[in-house]
Protein backbone atom coordinates (compact mmCIF):
# COMPACT_ATOMS: atom_id res chain seq x y z
CA UNK A 1 0.00 0.00 0.00
CA UNK A 2 1.20 3.50 -0.76
CA UNK A 3 -0.09 7.04 -0.31
CA UNK A 4 0.51 10.51 -1.70
CA UNK A 5 0.87 12.94 1.23
CA UNK A 6 1.23 16.70 1.30
CA UNK A 7 3.90 17.78 3.78
CA UNK A 8 4.78 21.48 4.07
CA UNK A 9 3.31 22.27 0.65
CA UNK A 10 5.16 19.47 -1.16
CA UNK A 11 3.77 16.10 -2.23
CA UNK A 12 5.54 12.84 -1.38
CA UNK A 13 4.81 9.23 -2.30
CA UNK A 14 5.19 7.17 0.87
CA UNK A 15 5.13 3.44 1.61
CA UNK A 16 5.34 1.40 4.80
CA UNK A 17 8.85 1.57 6.40
CA UNK A 18 10.10 4.06 3.77
CA UNK A 19 12.69 6.63 4.84
CA UNK A 20 12.58 10.08 3.27
CA UNK A 21 13.75 13.64 3.72
CA UNK A 22 11.05 16.30 4.12
CA UNK A 23 11.33 20.06 4.66
CA UNK A 24 12.54 20.99 8.16
CA UNK A 25 9.90 20.25 10.82
CA UNK A 26 10.96 22.47 13.76
CA UNK A 27 8.31 21.26 16.25
CA UNK A 28 9.49 17.64 16.09
CA UNK A 29 12.62 16.39 17.79
CA UNK A 30 14.45 13.12 17.22
CA UNK A 31 12.37 10.09 18.22
CA UNK A 32 9.01 11.90 18.12
CA UNK A 33 6.03 10.55 16.24
CA UNK A 34 4.33 12.90 13.77
CA UNK A 35 0.99 12.49 12.01
CA UNK A 36 0.18 13.84 8.56
CA UNK A 37 -3.54 14.12 7.86
CA UNK A 38 -3.39 15.67 4.39
CA UNK A 39 -3.51 12.40 2.40
CA UNK A 40 -4.34 13.08 -1.25
CA UNK A 41 -4.39 9.53 -2.62
CA UNK A 42 -4.08 5.96 -1.38
CA UNK A 43 -3.25 3.03 -3.61
CA UNK A 44 -2.66 -0.66 -3.52
CA UNK A 45 -5.42 -3.16 -4.25
CA UNK A 46 -7.83 -0.29 -4.88
CA UNK A 47 -7.11 3.39 -5.44
CA UNK A 48 -8.88 6.15 -3.52
CA UNK A 49 -8.52 9.75 -4.67
CA UNK A 50 -9.44 12.61 -2.36
CA UNK A 51 -11.21 15.83 -3.25
CA UNK A 52 -8.71 17.34 -2.38
CA UNK A 53 -7.88 15.18 0.66
CA UNK A 54 -9.26 11.86 1.92
CA UNK A 55 -11.39 12.27 5.05
CA UNK A 56 -10.03 10.37 8.05
CA UNK A 57 -6.88 9.09 6.33
CA UNK A 58 -3.60 9.62 8.20
CA UNK A 59 0.05 8.75 7.79
CA UNK A 60 2.18 8.31 10.90
CA UNK A 61 5.94 8.68 10.90
CA UNK A 62 8.85 8.61 13.32
CA UNK A 63 11.46 11.39 13.22
CA UNK A 64 14.94 9.96 12.76
CA UNK A 65 16.78 13.29 12.93
CA UNK A 66 17.48 16.66 11.39
CA UNK A 67 20.08 16.95 8.63
CA UNK A 68 21.37 19.56 6.21
CA UNK A 69 21.56 19.20 2.46
CA UNK A 70 24.52 19.79 0.16
CA UNK A 71 25.96 23.27 -0.15
CA UNK A 72 24.76 25.29 -3.13
CA UNK A 73 26.88 28.21 -4.35
CA UNK A 74 24.97 31.29 -5.54
CA UNK A 75 27.15 33.57 -7.69
CA UNK A 76 25.94 36.95 -8.98
CA UNK A 77 27.87 39.03 -11.48
CA UNK A 78 27.26 42.15 -13.56
CA UNK A 79 29.80 42.41 -16.30
CA UNK A 80 31.92 45.53 -16.66
CA UNK A 81 30.56 46.93 -13.36
CA UNK A 82 33.00 45.28 -10.89
CA UNK A 83 30.05 43.60 -9.16
CA UNK A 84 30.51 40.03 -7.90
CA UNK A 85 28.78 38.34 -4.95
CA UNK A 86 29.21 34.76 -3.80
CA UNK A 87 26.89 33.20 -1.26
CA UNK A 88 26.40 29.65 -0.08
CA UNK A 89 23.20 27.95 1.07
CA UNK A 90 22.42 24.66 2.83
CA UNK A 91 18.79 23.57 3.15
CA UNK A 92 17.57 21.99 6.40
CA UNK A 93 15.68 18.70 6.18
CA UNK A 94 14.00 16.32 8.61
CA UNK A 95 14.53 12.60 8.07
CA UNK A 96 11.42 10.53 8.79
CA UNK A 97 10.46 6.86 8.60
CA UNK A 98 6.86 5.95 7.75
CA UNK A 99 5.41 3.66 10.43
CA UNK A 100 1.78 3.29 9.30
CA UNK A 101 -0.71 4.36 6.65
CA UNK A 102 -4.26 4.49 7.98
CA UNK A 103 -7.32 4.82 5.79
Amino acid sequence: MYAIVEIAGKQFKVEQDATLYVPFHAEASEGDKVTFDRVLLTGGDSTTVGTPAIEGATVEAKVLGHVRGDKIIVFKKKRRKRYRRTRGHRQDYTQIQITSIGV
